[in-house]
Order: structure tokens, then C-alpha cells, then sequence
């Protein structure tokens, strides 16, 4: 019945102390029976009720650790080899006769020595797991201890093996037949019995058995319920309430083991009906031995808060555990908040105001307090095991985490059971390793989990680990996807990532926020829809320049971050135009008189866009006089060709003009471009002798002899 009864200590409402409740006003109201009377401890309210007992049957599983593990179980069969290199001694199992036996069989391979023995069918034995070191479940979520499994109820379960193999169940063991050779072997060392020689060597083919258990259970559950009320007095002046918390030894008190004994406390203090954090000058928080004042040590916090918290450490030495079967060391501690100008009150000005607390932490080495339960010890010899925890040092609030003991390790055996001791938990920790996760109410506290491992030989080991609780703030995250260039898209996407199961991100209250810096203004943002309650958002921007994006998010437990990302937009730089071209050329008569110009183009991007169009041109230089000043433009080619002949007919002077368009070399938002948007230049700014070509009529040839 240690479940039927069970104590609680309720947080008072924000702002009442409890200097402020009414004395005699307590009151339990519900379906339960309370044990003593309702009282105020270290700031909070102490309520003992009896549980309402409810008793139900059902069936349960026993796994190793978690529900879907089975145990498994590695039989196997000795095969050695002779010092000749040919023969094996088969070591066999006769199941009817319970005996083990053994026979020699020739190589059947040609080599000397032989790589295997031949191809038989064996049989060993195996034993299952005790059922009470396996993890016992009604569902995935509930978890039953051990000695709420009827035991004649238990029946093991063996699963079927591959082919070629077979197990039975009988006489509370397994019966294996498996085949032999085959890639499940390890290296044996053959008895001192055994044939000497360089040739001799032993092997243990062994196969795999994997089973769980079936059983029903019985079990006693306790319920709690009701309400507590009392009478207060709203603060009308400054305030101080607090509470003091021990956060190790966890269990309190430890078993004493010839070692000092550690104690973390933790005091906090907080102010009501006091708004104004400019005049706190400091927060003071004392902690002593009680009765002993050169214990005393003394922290302070001078940030300006309503509410302030520190730690204290002290050691129960081993001289002071030893000294009697139950040691209990009692602590006072006190929270002062002092003020940078007097505040005045009914009673008069007040320069701080102080609140004193006390909590005791202790050892035991006689027999176990009736609090702790602890298993009656068994015989046992061998060496102890070694408990370890693996988990994180600190994680938020509604963040599952796993909490592993599998790096436990036993010198010379098998641990065989798992306990945990994880107070404020939302989930019970059970067998090698499993999940769990703290709630809201575990924010800014270091919490204990303990871990109590036992070996086959009976033999225990304990160790513990803090780990730290924050909120589950989230970590806004911005991420910029696409071109930062004028006129692209620009994707802004929320990459925050959820940092709490429990507590995930609301994604209607999703928020962006772009505005312009510096080269643009906000009417140059263009997007479509709407910037609140999206996972992303595309946007372009019209005008080169300095931008920023912010991002607001909010998760289910009412905790929000922000985050912003500002960045420059470069300009959509124009091509620039350049030409190839021969400075002189000459009419062919062959051709009809004409000339051929070879054009090359050699514009480049560089803001690597596509060139989508070009636009070959010439104009003549009629008179003759050098100035091509009033000459019209005539089109040559417009197929965007970086490579064009142009035939002149006429002898003179040849202007040429090249003009490019790009088209983005990147994603847009068709909706916010025109064609204006897409950069053009043409060849004006090349030096225009490069740029004239000169037709020429081919000089006459001679040809004469003597």
C-alpha cells in the first residue's frame, strides 16, 4: 500500500504569500481522506490524502527494456578439431536422455588443416530469461511492475527460427536444433582435455533464439482529486514570497557509503504588488548549517527583477554520516531584495524586505527510513556492476529525450534489472533505456535521475545525473532562398525548428516582416498574399538596395522568438556589347561586286543573365566625309546571332551597331516585371574606330614575262 498514500505540495496563486493566507482557512474539499492536517511548508502548501484503491486484471507482456524488444538468447554447440587437421568432435545435445555427448567426424574438404567441420544438425539447450528482471507492459504507455504479475499466470514465448532450424519449448527451457557450419561462430579455447597441438583450435556455432513473456497482472491503482481553498489578503505593498527546494541528495535521505554526501539547494524569491524594477538594487540570498554560522554563504543578483533565483552547495561529510544510523543536517536560508530609495508602506519606509526558510537533507546507514523503499538484500558474491547514465545535460520543457543505462557494464556477469528514480518526469523511465520528457512546471530547475543497476550475482550499483530544464522558447530562423538581385525572386522561408514535441509551433501565428533599409523603399517590396500564418513567402524587389526580414513565431506553450535577417539586393547589371570586325575589306567582282564583313560578337554578362536578343545594324557614310552624324540606321540581322556576314556593295565607310537585350538568367515574378525590367546596351560605348569597316575596290594585278 506505499502508493495508497501520498503528499503534495501545491504552488501558491502568483502573488499571494504566506504570511497573507488566514490562519485556519485551509480547507480540502473531494473524495479522498486526508492524513494531518493542511499546512504551509517552505512556501507552499502541504496536503496528505489516502488514494481511492481501484483493483483490475488484465494481460501483460514482459520485454527487454521497451515493448517491442524480445530478449534473445545465443545457444550454441562446441565443434573442435584435432591435432591431425582432419578430424572434428562434434559436442551434441540427446534431448530425451538430458545428456550431452559428443563424436568425431572426417574433414570433408581437401585441405589440411580443414576450414570446416561437415554439414550436420545439432542440438543444445537454452534457458530463458528470469521473468522478474523483464520490463512488463499493458500497452505501449503503461508500464507494470514486476510484483503485479501473477507469477503462475507467466508463460514464455519462444518465435519461430529461420529455416533449417527449429526451437521447442519444455521442461521451462528451449530445445535448438540448428544447423552447422555456419557464419555464427566465435573463437573457443578447447579444455585442457583436449588434444595438444598447432593445429587444434575450437569453435562455438551458435544460433538465435528470441522470445518474451506472456502473463496477467494485478493491480492496484490510487486516484487523487479535489481542491484546496483558503482565505488570503491581497498584498497592497511590496511583497516577498519564495520557496526553498533540495535538489540533491534525490532520495532523500542517501545511504550512507563511507563517502561525504553532496546537497544542492535551491532558493527563489519573488516580489508582488511591486511593479517598479528601477529601484531594486539587489537581491541577496543566504544559506547556512542551522546553528552554524561559519557555514554561512552568501550570493547575490543585481539585475532589476521581480524575481530571482540561486544555488547553494554544502557537503555532509563522511565523519558527520558516520555518526549515528540517521543523520538529518538542517539548513536555514534567507531572500533579501534591497531597494535603491526607501519604499514607503503603511508601516513606514522600507529599505528591503527579507524572508526566511529552512529544509533538511540526511543519510542513513542502519536500517532503510520507512520513506525509502529499498529491496531486502540478498546474498551475493562476485564483483559489483557499474551504473552509468547516458543523457543530455540540459533540455527544454516537452522535449523527449532518451535516458539510457546500456553503458552499465557488469566485470563478471550480466546485469540483469534496471530501477530508475526520476522525480517530475512526464514519462516513467523503465528497463536498459527509454524516453521521456519534463513539463512547464520543471522550467529553470535542475532535476536528478538516478539509476539502480543489479548484476546476476545480486550484487547493486547507483549513480545519478542533473540535468537542467530551460524553456521551450523557440529559435526563430530565417532562410534566404533564391537571387539576391534586382527584379528575382526571393523565397524568405521560416526554417525554425521545433524544439519541444509538447509543445509545437503555431503555424497561423507564423508572422514575416520586410521592410527597406537603405536604397529602396517598402513600395519597392512586391508579394502576393498575405505575411502572416506561411511557411514561406516570395518576394522581389524593384530597386537595388538594403532590405531586412523578420520573422515572429509562436509555440503552443505560449512562448514566442523573433529573429531578423537584413541583406542587400545587388542591381541587375546591362550587358556589355562588344565587337569583332575587319577595319578593311574589298569587293569581289566574282561576287557581284560585294564586300564580306564578318561580325563576331563578344558581349558578355556580368551578372551571368542569358542574352535573349540581339540586333545587328550599319550606317553609310554617303558624303564621304568621315561624320556619320544624320546617316540612318539600317537593320542587318535581328535573329540573336553572335555571328553574322554583312555584304556591302558600296566602296566607302561602314558604321556598325550592336544591341543586346538579356533576358533574367534567373526565377521572377512575372506579375512585377515588364519588359522595361530587362537590361539592354548596345556597342556606343566601344571606341567607334573599332567599329567602321572600309570597302575598298580590289587593286588591279599584272602578270608579264620576258
Amino acid at each position: 500500500m506505499d502508493n495508497a498514500a501520498k503528499t503534495f505540495f501545491l504552488e501558491l496563486p502568483s502573488g499571494v504569500s504566506a504570511a497573507a493566507i488566514r490562519s485556519g482557512s485551509l480547507k480540502y474539499n473531494g473524495n479522498n481522506t486526508t492524513i494531518g492536517a493542511l499546512s504551509i511548508e517552505n512556501g507552499k502548501i502541504k496536503l496528505t490524502l489516502k488514494g481511492n484503491e481501484k483493483t483490475e486484471a488484465y494481460g501483460v507482456k514482459g520485454a527487454d527494456g521497451r515493448m517491442d524488444v524480445n530478449f534473445t538468447s545465443n545457444p550454441g554447440n562446441s565443434i573442435w578439431r584435432y591435432s591431425d587437421g582432419r578430424r572434428w568432435q562434434i559436442n551434441d545435445y540427446n534431448d530425451e536422455k538430458k545428456i550431452t555427448y559428443s563424436f568425431n567426424v572426417n574433414a570433408s574438404d581437401s585441405k589440411t588443416p580443414s576450414e570446416k567441420p561437415p554439414l550436420r544438425t545439432v542440438t543444445t539447450k537454452s534457458q530463458p530469461a528470469d521473468p522478474s528482471t523483464a520490463s512488463w507492459y499493458k500497452d505501449e504507455s503503461t508500464a507494470v511492475p514486476y510484483n503485479n504479475v501473477i507469477p503462475g499466470s507467466i508463460e514464455t514465448i519462444a518465435n519461430p527460427l529461420s529455416y533449417g532450424s527449429a526451437v521447442t519449448q519444455k521442461d521451462g527451457g528451449f530445445t535448438v536444433t540448428h544447423v552447422i557450419p555456419s557464419n555464427n561462430f566465435i573463437p573457443e579455447q578447447v579444455p585442457d582435455s583436449f588434444e595438444k597441438g598447432p593445429w587444434v583450435i575450437g569453435r562455438l556455432y551458435y544460433t538465435k533464439v528470441s522470445y518474451y513473456f506472456l502473463g496477467m497482472a494485478k493491480v492496484s491503482s490510487y486516484s487523487y482529486a479535489g481542491t484546496v481553498t483558503f482565505d488570503y489578503a491581497l498584498p497592497t505593498e511590496p511583497t516577498l514570497t519564495g520557496e526553498v527546494a533540495l535538489l540533491t541528495p534525490n532520495p532523500n535521505p542517501e545511504k550512507y557509503a563511507d563517502k561525504a554526501v553532496p546537497v544542492k539547494l535551491s532558493l527563489k524569491g519573488s516580489l508582488a504588488a511591486y511593479t517598479d524594477t528601477s529601484n531594486i538594487l539587489e537581491w541577496v540570498f543566504y544559506a547556512k548549517k542551522t546553528g552554524d554560522d561559519a557555514s554561512l554563504v552568501t550570493k547575490k543578483d543585481t539585475a532589476k527583477v521581480l524575481s530571482s533565483e540561486r544555488e547553494f552547495d554544502f557537503v555532509i561529510s563522511k565523519q558527520e554520516a558516520a555518526t549515528q544510523p540517521d543523520f538529518t543536517q538542517n539548513y536555514t536560508l534567507t531572500v533579501t531584495v534591497r531597494f535603491a530609495k526607501p519604499v514607503v508602506t503603511a508601516a513606514g519606509s522600507i529599505s528591503s524586505i527579507s524572508e526566511n526558510f529552512t529544509i533538511n537533507a540526511g543519510t542513513y546507514n542502519g536500517p532503510p527510513p520507512s520513506s525509502i523503499p529499498i529491496p531486502t538484500p540478498t546474498p551475493a558474491t562476485g564483483k559489483p556492476p557499474i551504473a552509468r547514465i547516458t543523457m543530455p545535460d540540459q533540455v527544454v520543457a516537452g522535449e523527449k529525450f532518451i535516458v539510457s543505462g546500456a553503458e552499465s557494464l557488469d566485470p563478471d556477469g550480466t546485469i540483469v534489472k534496471y530501477a530508475w528514480q526520476h522525480p517530475n518526469v512526464n514519462l516513467a523511465l523503465y528497463g536498459k533505456s527509454s524516453d521521456t520528457s519534463y513539463g512547464l512546471d520543471s522550467i529553470d530547475t535542475t532535476q536528478t535521475i538516478t539509476l539502480t543497476v543489479t548484476d546476476n550475482d545480486g550484487l547493486t550499483a547507483t549513480t545519478s545525473r542533473d540535468i537542467k530544464i530551460v524553456a521551450p522558447a523557440p529559435k526563430a530562423k530565417i532562410q534566404l532562398l533564391g537571387t539576391l538581385k534586382q527584379n528575382r525572386k526571393i523565397t524568405i522561408r521560416n526554417a525554425t525548428k521545433n524544439i519541444s514535441d509538447d509543445f509545437p509551433i503555431i503555424e497561423g501565428s507564423t508572422r514575416f516582416t520586410i521592410t527597406a533599409i537603405s536604397g529602396g523603399t517598402n513600395a519597392d517590396i512586391k508579394y502576393s498574399g498575405s505575411l502572416v500564418g506561411v511557411k514561406e513567402v516570395d518576394v522581389l524587389m524593384k530597386t537595388p538596395g538594403q532590405y531586412k526580414a523578420a520573422l515572429y513565431v509562436e509555440n503552443t506553450a505560449g512562448y514566442s522568438g523573433t529573429t531578423s535577417w537584413t541583406f542587400t539586393v545587388a542591381p541587375d547589371e546591362a550587358p556589355v556589347p562588344y565587337i569583332s570586325m575587319p577595319l578593311i575589306v574589298y569587293r569581289d567582282p566574282d561576287n557581284g561586286n560585294k564586300a564580306s564583313v564578318t561580325l563576331e560578337d563578344f558581349t558578355v554578362s556580368p551578372d551571368y543573365d542569358y542574352l535573349e536578343k540581339r540586333v545587328w545594324e550599319y550606317r553609310y557614310d554617303s558624303d564621304n566625309n568621315g561624320n556619320f552624324t544624320g546617316e540612318v540606321w539600317v537593320q542587318i540581322n535581328n535573329a540573336n546571332l553572335d555571328r553574322i556576314n554583312f555584304y556591302p556593295t558600296k566602296v566607302g565607310r561602314y558604321e556598325i551597331r550592336l544591341t543586346v537585350t538579356e533576358e533574367f538568367g534567373q526565377p521572377t515574378i512575372d506579375a512585377f516585371v515588364t519588359a522595361a525590367d530587362r537590361k539592354s546596351a548596345n556597342t556606343d560605348t566601344q571606341p567607334v574606330l573599332e567599329r567602321i569597316v572600309t570597302v575598298e575596290n580590289r587593286p588591279p594585278t599584272s602578270d608579264w614575262s620576258w
